[in-house]
């Protein structure tokens, strides 16, 4: 009875919570989509409207990370939308979502597919053009609706013509002007989320910019954050980890615990990080095809490599700095199911331990951390090429294995964890520090790349030919020194994929790379493109310059993780470069190099303009320069970008160097 009336209890205070957030209501124009978010009451949704020859209507709603999704056919001209009126709050007896009016300058339009279900099969269908048959329904007269296939409340969706347009079967018809006019009401009956928004997400410190505070406020909730919307309106563990660690200064101490509680409550058996939920119905059809029934239990991906060592570098930065004072209660404090945060975050230590045990007592390429089984894809850059086809990522091995042992060696050391977890379990901890010094020590010089400068000088300028960018200053910037970079990763052989990568960022946040190092990722990543990185437009997350024909044609500016932009990794270098400023133990000249990278980064940060909080970008370069694209705008782009994206929020934390 008493847990009946607490749940109760929370049940109330949750929906009291969102009914006295304050709306949020923005608009983001991106490419060819417009881009409207509204969070009130009950309400959490995000319109987005599709310009061009193949039109859509979409509205993602962060409860269940459901959607419902409208494709016309391709039109014979491209036509454009116009947002009448925004969003609006709507709600019916089981459903919420919104009512908006929009407009498009096309004489006819007609309905191809409606989608209504989670935005894990909107995705699916946008991709690949099909969808479960359980899930879909037919519509009449512009109407669609249906239950959830577990019998719980589901979807509607319906447009219908204003202004004189009409709706005849599955054709569109303008009505006064030559313009189509549609009234759009959707909604979803799965559970809303409780908002963090205002003095309760982020303190006096965080930055003013308002596109930024919008899109972070909409992906924020107790329960935890979002990853990005459309695509990814909820959970992923590397999204949460890193935007929690760039955004620690700016948060006030209750979000930072709310998005670490959200890991911890979704960490495996053994102490592995969840990367990603299936929930509402997406883990209803996981559930059902996989022999469970038509249940929506929540089922976690744990496919993902890096997450794993991310949990203690992120947990450290918390608990032993601005949260050390409410460390022992954080650690103390029970999730839903019963355990304290202090004995998940112990199982997770152990069997980080356990995993990099191998490797540092006795060094080799087939010890490393490797993705699993026949994957190609288990750290951030995970689009099937992301990784160049190799199995062992620079990332995880150089750098999230050793800083994530130097973490746990150091809550181990502050007292923190002597009351959680098994004997066993701290007993392994205690192994930490020996065995960081070994993964220092031994992994980095494995991706070490050397290119003979007369190589280097002829590769640049043909791939510059290739992609059609000037060579000039990329082959200045070269020299007369042979080019070293950190692989991208290794094949299973231990050769390298010579992929000059961002990731190095990383290796600057979370470690303390000698001056050697230092100096290498430095030089490597501040280079002009085709030499290095640094573009106006941006710091390109990739360079194939340096592979094979083969590999470059995979790393072009329309491949998700090839030459484009993603904000959050100029993030980390600035970051990154802040921290090595920071440090007494550098030679001046060094760290007049790091003050030099970090104002050419600054600059090419700050001219981003309006895709700033978006997920990623790529370029065009015309007229003599370089000039941003947003991804998705093109119809080679491999995907599209999400308008809010967590971690491009995290420039609240940032601040440009004084001039």
């Amino acid at each position: 009875m008493i847990r009946l009336v607490l749940a109760a209890t929370l049940a109330i205070t949750a929906a009291t919570a969102v009914a006295q957030q304050a709306p949020l209501a923005f608009r983001i124009d991106e490419g060819r989509n417009i881009n409207a978010f509204l969070r009130q009451g009950p309400v959490a949704a995000h319109l987005l409207l599709r310009s061009g020859s193949d039109p859509r209507i979409l509205v993602a709603f962060p409860a269940g990370n459901s959607g419902t999704g409208l494709w016309f056919e391709k039109t014979a001209q491209p036509v454009t939308w116009r947002l009448d009126q925004a969003p609006t709050p709507y709600s019916s007896a089981r459903l919420h979502g919104l009512r908006a009016v929009a407009s498009i300058d096309a004489p006819e339009l007609r309905f191809r597919q409606a989608v209504l279900s989670s935005v894990r099969v909107l995705r699916d269908y946008e991709a690949l053009g099909k969808a479960p048959a359980e899930i879909l329904v037919a519509g009449r007269a512009g109407t669609w609706a249906r239950d959830r296939l577990d019998g719980a409340p589901g979807y509607a969706l319906s447009v219908s013509g204003l202004r004189g347009t009409r709706i005849e079967g599955d054709r569109v018809k303008a009505g006064q002007g030559g313009r189509i006019t549609l009234a759009i009401t959707a909604a979803t009956g799965e559970t809303p989320l409780t908002p963090l928004a205002g003095s309760a997400l982020l303190n006096a410190q965080a930055g003013s910019d308002m596109r930024a505070r919008n899109a972070l406020q909409f992906l924020s909730y107790r329960e935890k954050y979002l990853a990005g919307s459309w695509r990814f309106d909820t959970y992923f563990g590397r999204d949460t980890l890193m935007s929690l660690r760039l955004l620690m200064p700016v948060l006030q101490p209750a979000a930072v615990e709310a998005g670490l509680g959200a890991v911890l409550a979704r960490l495996a058996a053994n102490g592995e990080v969840a990367h990603e939920e299936d929930i509402g119905e997406f883990a209803v059809l996981r559930n059902m095809r996989e022999g469970r029934g038509r249940v929506a239990t929540p089922i976690y991906d744990y496919a993902m490599v890096d997450d794993d060592f991310m949990l203690a570098p992120v947990a450290s930065a918390w608990l032993l700095g601005r949260g050390a004072p409410r460390a022992a209660t954080f650690l103390d404090g029970r999730d839903a199911a019963g355990r304290t945060q202090g004995d998940r975050l112990v199982a997770n230590f152990a069997w980080v331990v356990e995993r990099t045990a191998a490797f540092a007592a006795s060094p080799g390429v087939d010890r490393l951390v490797g993705l699993k089984g026949d994957r190609l894809t288990g750290q951030w850059r995970d689009s099937e090429e992301g990784l160049g086809r190799g199995r062992y990522a620079y990332d995880v091995n150089a750098v999230w294995v050793p800083a994530a042992l130097d973490a746990i060696a150091a809550i181990d050391r502050a007292g923190l964890l002597k009351s959680f977890g098994t004997p066993a379990q701290r007993a392994t901890i205690g192994r930490a520090g020996a065995q960081a010094a070994a993964w220092h020590r031994a992994a980095p010089p494995l991706f070490a790349v050397t290119i003979p400068a007369d190589r280097a000088a002829k590769v640049v300028g043909d791939y510059a030919g290739q992609v059609g960018v000037p060579a000039q200053g990329a082959l200045a910037a070269l020299g007369t020194a042979p080019v070293t970079f950190n692989a991208l990763s290794l094949m299973a052989d231990g050769r390298p994929v010579p992929v000059l990568h961002s990731d190095d960022g990383f290796a600057l946040l979370f470690t303390d790379p000698d001056a050697a190092a230092l100096d290498r990722s430095l030089t490597a990543m501040m280079r002009p493109f085709p030499a290095g990185l640094m573009t106006p437009v941006g710091l390109l997350v990739a360079n194939p310059a340096f592979a094979a024909r083969d590999v470059q044609a995979r790393f072009g500016a329309g491949a998700y993780h090839g030459t484009v932009v993603w904000s959050w990794q100029q993030a980390v270098l600035a970051a990154g470069l802040n921290r090595q400023i920071a440090r007494t133990d550098l030679p001046a000249a060094l760290r007049a190099r790091a003050v030099a990278a970090r104002a050419q980064l600054w600059r090419a940060i700050q001219s981003a303009g309006e895709v700033r909080t978006s997920e990623l970008w790529s370029w065009a370069y015309r007229d003599g320069g370089y000039r941003v694209a947003p991804f998705g705008a093109q119809s080679g782009d491999a995907d599209e970008s999400n308008a809010a994206q967590l971690w491009s929020t995290v420039f609240l934390a940032l601040q440009p160097p004084a001039p």
